[in-house]
């Protein structure tokens, strides 16, 4: 029996059940919204597949998005234990490649996170849950966020959990760099359990980071500071590269489904403890005896310069979802404080020293005190953050195209700084209140579900329009207009036009000010690094930026390339009254701002105040490209299950006792399951390639017009090999009779409904039918029961590719950047980002790509990271004649190796059952930027080791899961 008519059978069956739905059903699932149907089987039938023959089917998971736009990524169970990850926040870091947008200038926000179809309160409720806890996850774009109340420069992760989970996990993992000179540990315990629609967390996180400092590194110190005496104490081992820090943390999350209600409860606390001390370097002084003769002397190795930060966050979060008529209602709430406490050593006044060398009392080389301690100033700060949204989801009308589906939004934020410093007179409080409300409205234009001007296409519109009133900036409005175009069942076109207005943070406007003595600057007005006093906190001047952003898009699923997707996208942004850092000191950002600036008589750069400043106008253009493809190799062992949810596959009542066959109960005797490619084996390599040129054929753009030119061959006895060689029309014909409606016809309408269907399926969802030696043991086949591959509660049961194929992935962006350009005031002319001017240390560069990739095969894995950053250039002062600096490209690569050791050493039971032990190497080339002047000399502030003091960095992870 061909592969293709078997998929086709199942197709036409799936498309009678979907058309012969009561209204009553279709009420009901209205009601509900699309993230909360329950499973929907497509493809099963009341008997039993003869020999030979191939099931496949599709079904849609609980929590799963039914939109317009089709996901960026999707990763099964098996494609999620292939990522290597600990934990959900691991996993959700790993595929940044694929949930970072690239809009406004150089991105847009954090993507929004859901939980099964549901916004949450906060990614702290889930984020420490074990990635064996997941069965799905889907990223979609931009334009989703819209849905669930947030602006289209977002995109979404929607996490789908497993029903029946429970795990207790510990962590040990020991991380350093190849080089020597600290070391980090990290240590986790966790409870979940996840049961009867409720789930229950709890977490606590150790991390340690011992001190590096300079002298490990070998750098050379800036001058000024080094001691003009060999025997005293060196700069470099009193100065810090990465601070001693200790992080402790500890979760609880809770959760649960009310489903009589169809309400869903979640709620989250969390407590922080964050310390560090860093070396700021020992007091200097420069001594002169009575005849004139002058010597720098560094002293006081006791007690060097420290700067202790210790902070304590308090967080809790919460959500509240339930039905209101068709809408479907969302309550979240997140509340954090943080206090926390900066204690910055004074210098030591060394006026008596110099008192006592001209008057001949301290000898120039003379011994100096060990002890230098002079107190410390305090800066302390108190952040509340409050922020509460509330959204109702549904349909407004029913329209040709489909369903006019709204999003109400509103909220309440509530920001408080209260900071105070010993250096400074003042006490800073500052407290913003924001109210916000929205509208976001998807009109389906026409459509390919409905068959509302198919011929064209599915057109969606996407209208946003919202308004925030601050009680510090006053009303700040937001509008959004978008439309996507999908031609064909593998192609999305996008084009968005997103305008807001945005104030400055708190804490641009109110951190407290603190300035820094002898910190390294480099001057690029004189080419030259120096030590000069810094202010850093919040500037009140700060104005209210407007944003205009255009996105174009292009989402296409390569037809010819199995699980393949390709994507290009042309951002363009107009920004007015941008609030950004201060720049790096260039002739023109000194011109713009010279009361920033504090020069001596000879122009050497003494104090510099680096607070935030407001450029009149950014302008920037980028083109990105990505590509994706994700597959499997070998074959499934015999007898290895899929799995699914515990206690069964199908949905209620589908299952039938063991033994039984079709219809009759005619079935094998347990376990008298075939193999290979016959009934219940997977479908051998002709059956497949028929398949895909089956599929490639029907879903091409003009596959409507072949499928009905079959259908009317079939009907009319004709032949058929012109149309799609290697057909069987008799078993086509059989199959068509099951799709004749009360007339005995079959429709226009039904053949393309029955062709969406099928092009919109996985075929990754093939499974062998029959006997238990297929990939999939059914109920009745031999073996066990269907979805009980898996066993309850066993979190490594499934994910871990255990039906023996093994799996690989690549993904590869490239980020264009046409152009960037800022006006720092009217009248100036604007800077270049790309043709030399710069406000970051590094200029910027024109090319950017990154590269995952990785392959995973019983119960052992390898993934690979590859970054590039392209060269870039920052110009001198043509006035002074500072040289130009020049940035060399840098790629890295990082690489994971992992391995569940119970599976690998055949001993998958007690101690070694869930113990999992991973390698890592970052940078595993120890490569560093090179960064020069005209010359081929490296700047004191630009040597490859202060900019990157860690290079290669190694460690290993142990990871027992009961």
């Amino acid at each position: 029996m061909k592969f293709s008519q078997f998929l086709l059978s199942w197709a036409s069956l799936a498309g009678l059940a979907s058309m012969a739905a009561s209204p009553a059903l279709a009420q009901q699932q209205r009601d509900v919204p699309e993230s909360e149907q329950s499973d929907i089987e497509l493809g099963t039938t009341s008997g039993t597949p003869s020999g030979g023959e191939i099931v496949v089917q599709g079904r849609r998971l609980r929590g799963q998005l039914d939109v317009e736009q089709a996901p960026l990524l999707e990763l099964n169970a098996e494609d999620i234990a292939g990522e290597g990850v600990t934990s959900i926040a691991d996993l959700v870091t790993q595929v940044t490649n694929q949930t970072g947008s690239a809009r406004g200038r150089g991105g847009g926000g954090r993507p929004v996170i859901l939980v099964n179809g549901i916004r949450i309160g906060s990614f702290r409720e889930l984020r420490s849950y074990p990635p064996e806890a997941l069965e799905k996850v889907e990223v979609f774009p931009e334009e989703v966020a819209q849905r669930f109340g947030f602006s289209p420069d977002r995109r979404v992760i929607n996490l789908i959990l497993k029903e029946d989970f429970s795990s207790r996990e510990i962590e040990l993992e020991f991380e350093g760099p190849s080089s020597g000179g600290y070391i980090a540990l990290e240590q986790e315990l966790g409870y979940l359990k996840i049961a009867d629609g409720g789930r229950f967390n709890a977490n606590f996180e150790a991390r340690d980071l011992s001190l590096l400092t300079e002298s490990e590194r070998d750098l050379i110190q800036t001058p000024g500071s080094i001691s003009e005496l060999a025997s005293d104490p060196d700069q470099a081992e009193f100065r810090s590269l990465i601070a001693d820090s200790l992080q402790l943390e500890g979760s609880l999350s809770w959760a649960k489904a009310i489903v009589d209600s169809g309400t869903s409860l979640s709620a989250n606390i969390n407590y922080t403890r964050n310390q560090s001390r860093s070396l700021s370097g020992l007091n200097i002084v420069e001594l002169e005896d009575g005849a004139g003769n002058t010597l720098l002397r560094t002293f006081g190795e006791d007690d060097p310069l420290e700067r202790r930060v210790s902070a304590d966050t308090y967080q809790a979060s919460g959500s509240l979802t339930r039905p209101l008529g068709a809408f479907r209602l969302t309550a979240t709430f997140d509340g954090s404080r943080i206090d926390s406490e900066t204690e910055i050593d004074q210098r030591f006044d060394t006026q008596a020293l110099q008192d006592a060398a001209t008057a001949g009392t301290l000898a120039l080389d003379g011994a100096l005190p060990t002890s230098a301690e002079a107190g410390f100033e305090t800066a302390r700060s108190r952040n509340w953050t409050a922020t509460s949204k509330v959204t109702a989801r549904g349909p407004l009308a029913d329209l040709p195209g489909g369903e006019l589906l709204a999003t109400f939004d509103a909220g309440y934020s509530w920001d408080r700084i209260e900071s105070s410093d010993t250096r400074s007179l003042v006490d800073t409080s500052l407290t913003r209140g924001d109210l916000e409300g929205g509208l976001n409205l998807v009109i389906p234009i026409t459509s390919t579900r409905t068959g509302f001007a198919d011929a064209l296409g599915s057109f969606t519109l996407n209208a946003q329009v919202g308004a925030d009133y601050l009680s510090d900036f006053g009303t700040l409005t937001d509008w959004t207009a978008g439309l996507t175009w999908a031609p064909t069942g593998n192609l999305d076109l996008t084009a968005t036009y997103i305008e807001r207005e945005v104030a400055p943070s708190l804490g641009n406007l109110g951190n407290p000010e603190i300035i820094t003595l002898n910190t390294p600057v480099f001057d690029f007005v004189n080419g030259e690094t120096v030590l000069a006093s810094v202010t850093t906190g919040g500037n009140p001047d700060l104005l209210a930026e407007t944003q205009r952003d255009w996105r174009f898009a292009a989402n296409w699923s390569l037809p010819f390339w199995r699980g393949t997707r390709l994507g290009v996208e042309y951002i363009r942004n107009r920004s007015d009254d941008v609030t950004s850092n201060f720049p790096v000191l260039t002739e023109e950002i000194e011109n713009a701002f010279t009361d920033r600036v504090t020069r001596d008589a000879d122009g050497t750069l003494v104090a510099l105040d680096r607070r935030a400043v407001t450029f009149a106008e950014t302008r920037a253009e980028r083109l990105q490209f990505s590509l994706f493809t994700r597959g499997s190799w070998g074959g499934a062992r015999p007898g290895a299950g899929r799995g699914g949810r515990p206690g069964g596959g199908g949905p209620p009542g589908s299952g039938r006792p063991t033994g039984a066959g079709g219809p009759t109960g005619g079935g094998r005797p347990d376990g008298a399951g075939r193999r290979g490619g016959g009934a219940g084996g997977p479908p051998t390599a002709e059956q497949r390639e028929q398949f895909m040129a089956f599929r490639t054929r029907i879903c091409a753009d003009d596959g409507l017009d072949v499928l009905t030119r079959l259908v009317a061959a079939v009907e009319a006895g004709e032949d058929t090999s012109d149309i799609l060689p290697s057909f069987n029309p008799e078993r086509f014909g059989r199959m068509l009779s099951r799709a004749r409606d009360e007339n005995g016809e079959i429709t226009p309408e039904r053949i393309a409904q029955f062709r969406t269907r099928f092009c919109s399926m996985d075929p990754a969802m093939m499974r062998g039918g029959g006997g238990g030696g297929g990939e999939q043991a059914g109920a009745g086949q031999g073996g066990r029961p269907q979805g009980a591959g898996r066993p309850p509660g066993n979190p490594l049961a499934s994910g871990f590719g255990r039906d023996g194929r093994g799996r690989y992935f690549v993904n590869l962006t490239h980020t264009l950047e046409l152009a960037n350009e800022i006006l720092i005031a009217p009248g100036l002319q604007p800077l270049d980002l790309l043709d030399g001017d710069s406000t970051s240390s590094f200029g910027q560069a024109r090319n950017a790509t990154r590269l995952e990739g990785g392959i995973f095969r019983n119960g052992m894995g390898m993934r690979i990271s590859g970054r590039y950053t392209g060269s870039a250039r920052i110009d001198g002062s043509t006035l002074l004649g500072s040289p130009d600096l020049f940035f060399d490209d840098l790629a890295t690569v990082d690489l994971r190796v992992f391995s569940d050791l119970g599976r690998i050493l055949g001993k998958d039971e007690g101690f070694l059952k869930g113990f999992r032990i991973a390698l890592r190497a970052d940078n595993i080339f120890d490569a560093r930027r090179r960064i020069t002047d005209g010359n081929g000399n490296t700047p004191i502030n630009f040597q490859p080791q202060l900019i990157d003091p860690t290079g290669r960095f190694v460690g290993i992870d142990l990871r027992k899961v009961i």
